[in-house]
Protein backbone atom coordinates (compact mmCIF):
# COMPACT_ATOMS: atom_id res chain seq x y z
CA UNK A 1 0.00 0.00 0.00
CA UNK A 2 1.04 3.35 -1.11
CA UNK A 3 1.71 6.05 1.63
CA UNK A 4 -0.76 8.33 1.77
CA UNK A 5 0.68 12.39 0.59
CA UNK A 6 -0.91 14.74 3.00
CA UNK A 7 -0.48 18.51 2.27
CA UNK A 8 -0.85 20.63 5.94
CA UNK A 9 -1.10 24.10 6.44
CA UNK A 10 0.28 25.74 9.68
CA UNK A 11 1.58 29.48 10.87
CA UNK A 12 4.52 27.99 12.28
CA UNK A 13 6.79 24.90 12.43
CA UNK A 14 9.91 23.76 13.22
CA UNK A 15 12.54 25.17 13.46
CA UNK A 16 9.87 27.53 15.02
CA UNK A 17 8.80 26.73 18.79
CA UNK A 18 7.57 29.81 20.34
CA UNK A 19 3.91 29.53 18.98
CA UNK A 20 3.61 26.68 21.61
CA UNK A 21 0.77 23.48 21.82
CA UNK A 22 -0.03 24.03 17.84
CA UNK A 23 3.98 23.36 16.53
CA UNK A 24 4.30 20.93 19.29
CA UNK A 25 1.29 18.70 18.45
CA UNK A 26 2.29 18.70 14.43
CA UNK A 27 5.92 17.77 15.45
CA UNK A 28 4.57 15.04 17.39
CA UNK A 29 1.98 13.80 15.10
CA UNK A 30 4.91 13.77 12.18
CA UNK A 31 7.03 12.38 14.40
CA UNK A 32 5.00 9.36 14.82
CA UNK A 33 3.47 8.81 11.29
CA UNK A 34 6.42 9.68 9.18
CA UNK A 35 7.03 6.06 8.32
CA UNK A 36 3.48 5.60 7.35
CA UNK A 37 2.74 9.05 5.39
CA UNK A 38 4.32 11.29 3.52
CA UNK A 39 4.04 14.72 4.71
CA UNK A 40 4.42 17.86 2.86
CA UNK A 41 3.59 21.39 5.34
CA UNK A 42 3.25 24.83 3.66
CA UNK A 43 4.64 27.00 6.84
CA UNK A 44 5.71 30.70 7.43
CA UNK A 45 9.68 31.55 6.99
CA UNK A 46 9.42 33.00 10.22
CA UNK A 47 8.88 32.04 14.09
CA UNK A 48 5.56 33.14 16.08
CA UNK A 49 6.99 36.73 17.17
CA UNK A 50 10.19 36.36 15.63
CA UNK A 51 11.63 39.91 13.99
CA UNK A 52 12.60 37.98 10.77
CA UNK A 53 13.21 35.17 9.05
CA UNK A 54 14.90 31.86 10.10
CA UNK A 55 18.77 32.04 8.84
CA UNK A 56 18.93 28.09 8.20
CA UNK A 57 16.45 27.77 5.06
CA UNK A 58 15.78 28.71 1.83
CA UNK A 59 12.30 30.30 1.50
CA UNK A 60 9.85 29.49 -1.39
CA UNK A 61 10.72 25.72 -2.10
CA UNK A 62 10.47 22.50 -0.44
CA UNK A 63 13.08 22.15 2.21
CA UNK A 64 13.99 18.42 3.24
CA UNK A 65 14.06 18.12 6.59
CA UNK A 66 16.73 15.94 8.20
CA UNK A 67 13.71 13.70 9.89
CA UNK A 68 12.12 12.95 6.34
CA UNK A 69 9.17 15.46 5.73
CA UNK A 70 9.40 18.17 3.61
CA UNK A 71 8.81 21.92 4.25
CA UNK A 72 7.62 24.44 2.09
CA UNK A 73 8.91 28.09 4.32
CA UNK A 74 6.70 30.65 2.73
CA UNK A 75 8.11 34.34 2.92
CA UNK A 76 6.43 37.64 3.18
CA UNK A 77 6.04 37.84 -0.63
CA UNK A 78 5.81 34.31 -1.60
CA UNK A 79 2.30 34.04 0.26
CA UNK A 80 -0.80 33.97 -2.31
CA UNK A 81 -3.45 32.43 -3.62
CA UNK A 82 -1.66 31.55 -6.64
CA UNK A 83 1.05 30.18 -4.65
CA UNK A 84 -1.11 28.13 -2.71
CA UNK A 85 -3.16 26.75 -5.59
CA UNK A 86 0.31 25.59 -7.27
CA UNK A 87 0.97 23.91 -4.22
CA UNK A 88 -2.54 22.24 -4.41
CA UNK A 89 -2.29 21.23 -7.88
CA UNK A 90 1.57 19.84 -7.58
CA UNK A 91 0.60 16.52 -6.09
CA UNK A 92 -2.69 14.44 -6.36
CA UNK A 93 -3.07 15.20 -2.54
CA UNK A 94 -4.56 12.14 -0.30
CA UNK A 95 -5.74 14.76 2.47
CA UNK A 96 -5.44 17.93 3.22
CA UNK A 97 -4.50 19.03 6.58
CA UNK A 98 -5.89 22.51 8.07
CA UNK A 99 -4.31 23.72 11.58
CA UNK A 100 -6.34 26.19 13.43
CA UNK A 101 -9.39 28.42 12.53
CA UNK A 102 -9.08 31.91 12.42
CA UNK A 103 -5.72 32.21 9.93
CA UNK A 104 -5.90 34.11 6.87
CA UNK A 105 -3.07 31.73 5.18
CA UNK A 106 -3.15 28.50 6.76
CA UNK A 107 -7.03 28.50 6.98
CA UNK A 108 -9.27 30.50 4.98
CA UNK A 109 -7.10 30.50 1.30
CA UNK A 110 -6.61 26.59 1.82
CA UNK A 111 -9.91 26.20 2.21
CA UNK A 112 -11.40 28.47 -0.32
CA UNK A 113 -9.39 26.94 -2.96
CA UNK A 114 -10.55 23.33 -2.05
CA UNK A 115 -14.53 23.75 -1.57
CA UNK A 116 -15.23 22.25 -4.93
CA UNK A 117 -12.02 19.61 -4.38
CA UNK A 118 -13.09 15.80 -3.60
CA UNK A 119 -10.04 15.53 -1.60
CA UNK A 120 -9.93 15.09 1.71
CA UNK A 121 -10.41 17.95 4.06
CA UNK A 122 -9.19 17.77 7.50
CA UNK A 123 -9.25 21.05 9.88
CA UNK A 124 -7.85 20.74 13.33
CA UNK A 125 -9.20 23.51 15.65
CA UNK A 126 -6.60 23.10 18.31
CA UNK A 127 -8.56 24.84 21.04
CA UNK A 128 -9.71 27.69 19.52
CA UNK A 129 -13.63 27.22 19.74
CA UNK A 130 -13.15 26.30 23.97
CA UNK A 131 -15.32 28.10 25.75
CA UNK A 132 -12.37 30.12 27.17
CA UNK A 133 -10.85 31.30 23.87
CA UNK A 134 -13.96 32.09 22.46
CA UNK A 135 -14.24 34.68 25.38
CA UNK A 136 -11.55 37.05 23.94
CA UNK A 137 -12.70 38.77 20.66
CA UNK A 138 -15.83 36.95 20.62
CA UNK A 139 -17.68 39.45 18.85
CA UNK A 140 -15.29 39.23 16.15
CA UNK A 141 -14.89 35.02 16.17
CA UNK A 142 -18.32 34.77 16.10
CA UNK A 143 -19.18 37.06 12.74
CA UNK A 144 -16.22 35.13 11.62
CA UNK A 145 -17.53 31.68 11.87
CA UNK A 146 -21.05 32.83 10.85
CA UNK A 147 -19.45 33.78 7.83
CA UNK A 148 -17.53 30.71 7.26
CA UNK A 149 -20.68 28.70 7.52
CA UNK A 150 -22.44 30.84 5.32
CA UNK A 151 -20.00 30.76 2.32
CA UNK A 152 -19.84 26.78 2.71
CA UNK A 153 -15.99 26.89 3.81
CA UNK A 154 -16.40 24.12 6.45
CA UNK A 155 -19.09 21.78 4.02
CA UNK A 156 -17.46 18.49 3.51
CA UNK A 157 -14.59 19.19 6.00
CA UNK A 158 -13.71 16.83 8.81
CA UNK A 159 -12.55 18.23 11.98
CA UNK A 160 -9.98 16.64 14.48
CA UNK A 161 -11.26 17.22 17.97
CA UNK A 162 -9.11 16.37 20.72
CA UNK A 163 -11.78 15.40 23.67
CA UNK A 164 -15.11 15.06 24.40
CA UNK A 165 -14.73 18.93 25.22
CA UNK A 166 -13.66 19.87 21.50
CA UNK A 167 -16.56 17.44 19.75
CA UNK A 168 -19.19 19.58 21.21
CA UNK A 169 -17.78 22.94 20.64
CA UNK A 170 -17.29 22.13 17.52
CA UNK A 171 -20.68 20.99 16.80
CA UNK A 172 -22.00 24.07 18.53
CA UNK A 173 -19.86 26.71 16.34
CA UNK A 174 -19.49 24.31 13.43
CA UNK A 175 -22.96 22.46 13.45
CA UNK A 176 -24.14 19.96 14.09
CA UNK A 177 -24.07 18.15 10.87
CA UNK A 178 -20.62 18.87 10.98
CA UNK A 179 -18.28 15.31 10.61
CA UNK A 180 -16.14 15.26 13.88
CA UNK A 181 -13.26 12.82 14.60
CA UNK A 182 -12.03 12.32 18.34
CA UNK A 183 -8.21 11.89 17.72
CA UNK A 184 -6.37 12.95 21.19
CA UNK A 185 -2.76 14.83 20.54
CA UNK A 186 0.09 12.46 20.75
CA UNK A 187 2.84 12.96 22.69
CA UNK A 188 6.38 14.04 22.19
CA UNK A 189 8.11 10.73 21.23
CA UNK A 190 11.12 10.32 23.02
CA UNK A 191 9.64 10.35 26.58
CA UNK A 192 12.11 11.31 29.56
CA UNK A 193 11.53 9.24 32.33
CA UNK A 194 10.41 10.64 35.85
CA UNK A 195 12.47 12.05 38.12
CA UNK A 196 11.86 11.07 41.93
CA UNK A 197 13.74 12.15 44.42
CA UNK A 198 13.35 16.28 43.76
CA UNK A 199 14.97 17.32 47.17
CA UNK A 200 11.52 19.35 48.53
CA UNK A 201 12.49 20.81 52.30
CA UNK A 202 9.21 22.71 54.29
CA UNK A 203 8.83 25.66 53.66
CA UNK A 204 10.08 26.13 49.75
CA UNK A 205 8.49 25.94 46.45
CA UNK A 206 9.94 26.13 42.88
CA UNK A 207 7.31 26.76 40.27
CA UNK A 208 6.99 27.06 36.46
CA UNK A 209 5.27 28.26 33.93
CA UNK A 210 5.78 26.92 30.17
CA UNK A 211 3.04 29.47 27.84
CA UNK A 212 3.58 32.28 26.07
CA UNK A 213 2.44 35.93 28.38
CA UNK A 214 -1.31 36.00 27.79
CA UNK A 215 -4.28 36.61 28.98
CA UNK A 216 -5.99 33.75 27.49
CA UNK A 217 -3.18 31.63 29.47
CA UNK A 218 -4.50 33.88 32.59
CA UNK A 219 -0.53 34.83 33.64
CA UNK A 220 -1.58 37.24 35.83
CA UNK A 221 -3.42 35.39 37.81
CA UNK A 222 -0.63 33.08 38.08
CA UNK A 223 1.27 35.69 39.53
CA UNK A 224 -1.59 37.26 41.71
CA UNK A 225 -2.65 34.11 43.76
CA UNK A 226 1.56 34.28 44.93
CA UNK A 227 0.22 37.41 47.38
CA UNK A 228 -1.39 35.51 49.84
CA UNK A 229 1.30 32.60 50.33
CA UNK A 230 4.36 32.40 53.18
CA UNK A 231 7.48 30.98 52.47
CA UNK A 232 10.09 31.33 50.25
CA UNK A 233 8.90 30.80 46.51
CA UNK A 234 10.13 31.31 43.35
CA UNK A 235 8.16 31.66 40.27
CA UNK A 236 9.89 31.12 36.65
CA UNK A 237 7.91 32.17 33.76
CA UNK A 238 9.24 31.31 30.51
CA UNK A 239 7.33 31.98 27.02
CA UNK A 240 6.79 34.58 24.23
CA UNK A 241 5.54 37.98 25.13
CA UNK A 242 2.21 38.42 23.49
CA UNK A 243 0.54 41.41 24.68
CA UNK A 244 3.01 44.41 26.03
CA UNK A 245 -0.09 45.85 27.84
CA UNK A 246 -0.60 42.58 29.72
CA UNK A 247 2.58 42.29 30.52
CA UNK A 248 2.88 45.37 32.12
CA UNK A 249 0.10 44.13 34.17
CA UNK A 250 2.19 40.94 34.90
CA UNK A 251 4.97 43.23 36.34
CA UNK A 252 2.77 45.52 38.13
CA UNK A 253 1.26 42.16 40.02
CA UNK A 254 4.98 41.11 40.94
CA UNK A 255 6.11 44.28 42.52
CA UNK A 256 3.88 44.03 45.22
CA UNK A 257 4.32 40.48 46.43
CA UNK A 258 5.61 39.55 49.60
CA UNK A 259 8.66 39.16 50.74
CA UNK A 260 10.29 36.00 50.18
CA UNK A 261 8.10 35.35 47.09
CA UNK A 262 10.38 35.74 44.03
CA UNK A 263 9.49 35.47 39.83
CA UNK A 264 11.70 35.86 36.87
CA UNK A 265 11.12 36.38 33.50
CA UNK A 266 13.34 33.86 31.14
CA UNK A 267 12.07 34.33 27.74
CA UNK A 268 10.96 31.76 25.30
CA UNK A 269 12.67 28.23 25.84
CA UNK A 270 13.67 25.76 23.30
CA UNK A 271 11.48 22.33 22.94
CA UNK A 272 15.01 20.14 23.64
CA UNK A 273 15.13 22.25 26.98
CA UNK A 274 11.95 21.52 27.82
CA UNK A 275 12.67 18.12 30.23
CA UNK A 276 15.27 20.47 32.23
CA UNK A 277 13.63 23.41 32.73
CA UNK A 278 10.21 21.35 34.41
CA UNK A 279 13.05 18.61 36.07
CA UNK A 280 13.68 21.80 38.63
CA UNK A 281 10.71 22.83 39.40
CA UNK A 282 8.46 21.29 42.50
CA UNK A 283 4.86 21.96 40.48
CA UNK A 284 3.74 23.02 37.09
CA UNK A 285 1.55 26.29 37.74
CA UNK A 286 -0.43 27.27 34.85
CA UNK A 287 -4.45 28.46 35.52
CA UNK A 288 -5.23 28.29 31.73
CA UNK A 289 -8.56 29.57 30.61
CA UNK A 290 -8.59 27.04 28.54
CA UNK A 291 -6.50 24.06 26.95
CA UNK A 292 -7.69 21.45 24.34
CA UNK A 293 -4.40 19.20 25.04
CA UNK A 294 -1.83 21.17 27.26
CA UNK A 295 1.98 19.54 25.89
CA UNK A 296 3.46 21.01 28.47
CA UNK A 297 1.40 19.44 31.33
CA UNK A 298 2.07 15.91 30.18
CA UNK A 299 5.44 16.51 29.63
CA UNK A 300 5.77 17.72 33.40
CA UNK A 301 3.53 14.69 34.13
CA UNK A 302 6.02 12.27 32.63
CA UNK A 303 8.81 13.94 34.88
CA UNK A 304 6.98 13.47 37.66
CA UNK A 305 6.15 17.39 37.96
CA UNK A 306 2.66 17.92 39.60
CA UNK A 307 0.63 19.96 37.76
CA UNK A 308 -1.32 23.15 39.40
CA UNK A 309 -3.87 24.04 36.53
CA UNK A 310 -7.58 25.50 35.79
CA UNK A 311 -10.65 22.70 35.54
CA UNK A 312 -10.56 24.06 32.07
CA UNK A 313 -8.15 21.19 30.71
CA UNK A 314 -8.60 17.90 29.73
CA UNK A 315 -6.33 16.97 32.70
CA UNK A 316 -8.74 16.09 35.15
CA UNK A 317 -9.76 15.01 38.66
CA UNK A 318 -6.19 15.28 40.05
CA UNK A 319 -6.43 15.48 43.40
CA UNK A 320 -7.52 12.42 43.70
CA UNK A 321 -5.14 10.81 41.90
CA UNK A 322 -2.14 12.30 44.30
CA UNK A 323 -0.63 14.10 41.01
CA UNK A 324 -1.70 18.12 41.72
CA UNK A 325 -4.88 20.12 41.38
CA UNK A 326 -7.11 21.24 38.93
CA UNK A 327 -9.03 24.00 40.04
CA UNK A 328 -11.69 26.92 39.24
CA UNK A 329 -10.82 30.20 37.94
CA UNK A 330 -13.46 32.15 39.87
CA UNK A 331 -11.89 31.11 43.36
CA UNK A 332 -8.16 31.86 42.94
CA UNK A 333 -8.18 31.31 46.69
CA UNK A 334 -8.09 27.77 46.14
CA UNK A 335 -4.78 27.90 44.37
CA UNK A 336 -3.13 29.81 47.00
CA UNK A 337 -4.45 27.39 49.56
CA UNK A 338 -3.23 24.71 47.70
CA UNK A 339 0.22 25.95 46.92
CA UNK A 340 0.43 26.71 50.52
CA UNK A 341 -0.05 22.98 51.10
CA UNK A 342 2.55 22.55 48.82
CA UNK A 343 4.80 24.87 50.76
CA UNK A 344 4.20 23.36 53.67
CA UNK A 345 4.85 19.61 52.49
CA UNK A 346 7.72 18.01 53.31
CA UNK A 347 9.98 15.21 51.34
CA UNK A 348 7.67 12.63 51.87
CA UNK A 349 4.32 14.02 50.76
CA UNK A 350 6.09 15.75 47.99
CA UNK A 351 7.23 12.40 46.78
CA UNK A 352 3.75 11.11 47.06
CA UNK A 353 2.61 14.10 44.44
CA UNK A 354 5.81 13.14 42.05
CA UNK A 355 5.03 9.38 42.33
CA UNK A 356 1.07 10.42 41.09
CA UNK A 357 2.15 12.30 38.67
CA UNK A 358 4.61 10.61 36.98
CA UNK A 359 1.88 7.30 37.17
CA UNK A 360 -0.76 9.65 35.48
CA UNK A 361 1.98 10.86 32.49
CA UNK A 362 2.73 6.72 32.13
CA UNK A 363 -0.83 5.76 31.63
CA UNK A 364 -1.16 8.28 28.47
CA UNK A 365 1.97 7.63 26.97
CA UNK A 366 1.50 4.16 27.17
CA UNK A 367 -1.98 3.59 25.21
CA UNK A 368 -1.73 1.88 22.37
CA UNK A 369 -4.72 3.16 20.43
CA UNK A 370 -3.78 6.72 20.09
CA UNK A 371 -1.23 6.11 16.93
CA UNK A 372 -3.30 4.25 14.79
CA UNK A 373 -6.47 6.70 15.24
CA UNK A 374 -4.52 9.46 14.50
CA UNK A 375 -3.56 7.71 11.21
CA UNK A 376 -7.09 6.33 10.44
CA UNK A 377 -7.63 10.15 10.75
CA UNK A 378 -6.10 10.96 6.81
CA UNK A 379 -7.59 8.11 5.55
CA UNK A 380 -11.23 7.54 3.83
Amino acid sequence: MNRPKVLVFIDWYLPGYKAGGPVRSLTNLVDHLRDRIDFHIVTSDTDYTGSGPYIEVVPDQWTHRPDGERVWYASATGRGRKYWARLIREQPWDAIYINGIYSWWSTVVPLWLTRRSDRLRIVAVRGMLAEGAMRHGHLKKRAFLRAMRMLGMFRNVRFQATNAEEVEDIHRWIGRDAEVRLVPNLPRKASVAAVLGRPKDKGTLRLVSMARIAVEKNTLMAIAVLRGLRGAIRFDLYGPIYDQGYWQRCQAAMAVLPDGVTVRYHGAVAPEEVPQVLQDAHALLMPSAGENFGHTMLEALTVGVPLVISDRTPWKDLEHQDAGADLPLDHPERFTAFLQQMVDMDQAAYDRLVQGASALGRRYLDDPQAVQRTYELFLR
